[in-house]
């Protein structure tokens, strides 16, 4: 590794901008901004993917792997990731900072604490949550109803029986009430942080949070509870973003972390600006598959901050063809052209799915080495059929060598089709109708159901003023419907619209389908059984 000196100064950042964590890590100051605003924007690349197995298709390897094969071609380039959660570290997944020969470094660092910018998100929601109940205790001027307090409150893992709480218990602890947590990557602080333009901005968002409902069925916003400089205070360094490097010594910036299944899924505003000021290309991602992180960074963060997308990068890769295709996950080494070809469905409904926002499409096939020749050809015969580009990325076992031909591909798409970007619907439609065309136009739905709870919501948002909002659909990953067993690119299902909430600070409403959880659960067998640190430090198990 380079110093992180050292790559700032390659990347053009003098040192006096930056706030260094030890030799490899640093924090980019705000007077950065200051000196880079007056620059034109470099290209803006979002690489998003299909729906996935329950592994992952490498996305976020694909972005670390193109930003060093652009770098290496002579294109200066910034990719901009966010930050992993401790949940799906020590849950599910293990670590999330690439692998191979395209990782960012210091993996072990990025993966666990960091810089604290996630332990700082989870304190200051929860300082509001304590301000909250402190508020109940001491005569409770607002007059906030106990039974409609939305507010709970958050932690960094993975665990599911802290979904449902009673909080006051004993005598002298306050107003006994139900209430509840949910992972810090689901927090609408985090989702604040990462759609604020500077700190001016941050406070105005945080003051608009709505914590719950007077005896009158007004919001009570945070701003109200006082509580807005308290929790800035503990954010002050968390809305710096932080710089860190690849394998190769590519600039990367890496900020926020909200989840894309149960949040927007895009990594902070600030740090995708600044990229765009230090790279003639900028390469981000947006979580999960494109239905889910991609339609969130289109109609959420672009909408709202005005950026321009380029082109949009779609990962494949033949195992989550064979998944979609119905080959069960113990068998997706094997070659089968067959159930392959029926999974080719999922990735075609994702490619004209970002067609529809405007931006030429390019196809990556993330390379495994069970991938034969006869299933590579079978991808890229269909990519044909669409016109769509397509190429091999090789970048786990080559890095930069093995995307050369990616990222000459995505330059050649750069140069010779030019971006209409369009948000998917107008913001003046009202909340039912915007549910109704992500619903039908993405996913292939037929109709959507409403609970009897979620249909009083949203009528309630849009009598209060919130109906211009944008919605943030919170649905399982792994299918366009909201079963994940519905693989492939089912049509004509039902999305069932389980409750909806209002996230008034970061600008959208929250609706969460079927049985999405904004706590998840270890699995049977988590990462964290497997892990083991040694007696000289190293970490075993984490990536």
């Amino acid at each position: 590794m380079k110093r992180i000196i050292d790559i700032a100064k390659e990347a053009g950042i003098e040192e006096e901008h930056l706030e260094t964590y030890g030799k490899y890590k640093a924090k980019l100051n705000p007077s950065l901004w200051e000196q880079l605003k007056d620059r034109p924007n470099g290209k803006l690349v979002l690489v998003t993917a299909m729906n996935p197995t329950p592994a992952g298709e490498g996305k976020t390897l694909t972005t670390i792997g193109l930003s060093q094969a652009l770098n290496a071609l002579g294109h200066k380039t910034v990719a901009a990731l966010r930050e992993p959660s401790l949940g799906p570290c020590f849950g599910m997944k293990g670590g999330a900072t690439g692998g191979g020969q395209a990782q960012i470094v210091p993996a072990e660092d990025i993966n666990l604490h960091f810089t604290g910018d996630i332990h700082a998100i989870s304190a200051a929601h929860n300082l509001l949550a304590a301000m909250i109940d402190n508020h109940l205790f001491y005569g409770n001027a607002l007059r906030l109803k106990p039974e409609r307090i939305v507010w709970k409150r958050a932690v960094d893992m993975n665990d599911r029986s802290l979904r449902n709480i009673v909080t006051g218990l004993g005598s002298g602890n306050g107003a006994v009430r139900e209430s509840g947590f949910l992972i810090t990557s689901a927090s609408e602080v985090m989702a604040v942080l990462c759609l604020s333009e500077d700190m001016d901005d941050l406070k105005v968002r945080l003051g608009r949070m709505v914590i719950g409902y007077n005896e009158d069925g007004e919001t009570v916003t945070a701003e109200e509870l006082q509580a807005v400089e308290g929790m800035a205070v503990l954010l002050r360094e968390a809305l710096k973003p932080n710089l860190v490097q690849t394998l190769e010594g590519t600039p990367v910036i890496v900020h926020g972390g909200p989840f894309a299944n149960i949040a927007h899924g895009c990594s902070s505003l600030i740090g995708t600006k600044l990229a765009l000021k230090l790279g003639e290309v900028v390469v981000t991602e947006a979580g999960f598959g494109a239905e889910l992180g991609a339609e969130k960074f289109f109609d959420i963060k672009c909408r709202q901050s005005g950026l321009q997308p380029d082109a949009a990068l779609l990962v494949v890769t033949a195992k989550a063809l064979k998944y979609n295709g119905g080959v069960a996950k113990n068998e997706l080494d094997a070659e089968n052209l067959e159930q392959l070809q029926l999974g080719l469905a999922n990735m075609n409904r994702h490619v004209r799915n970002l067609q529809k926002f405007g931006v030429p499409v390019l196809v990556a096939v993330n390379h495994f080495v069970t991938d034969s020749e006869a299933e590579l050809e079978l991808i890229f015969s269909e990519c044909r059929k669409l016109g769509v580009p397509v190429e091999l990325s090789q970048v786990w076992a080559q890095g930069s060598q093995g995307g050369e031909k990616l990222a000459q591909s995505l330059l050649n798409l750069l140069q010779e089709d030019k971006a209409r970007f369009a948000p998917l619907y107008e913001h003046t439609l009202d909340l039912q109708a915007k549910i109704s065309v992500i619903a039908k136009e993405l996913y292939g739905a037929a109709e959507v159901a409403y609970t009897p709870a979620a249909k009083r919501a949203l009528a309630g948002m849009e009598q209060l003023g919130f109906g211009q909002l944008p919605v943030c659909m919170a649905k399982t990953p792994y299918s366009f419907s909201d079963q994940p067993s519905l693989l492939g690119a089912p049509e004509g299902f039902t999305i069932h619209v389980s409750s909806v909430s209002l996230s008034a600070g970061a600008g959208f409403v929250v609706v969460e389908t079927g049985n999405t959880m904004t706590m998840p659960g270890l699995p049977k067998s988590p990462a964290a059984e497997h892990m083991s640190l040694e007696a000289d430090g190293s970490i075993h198990g984490l990536m």
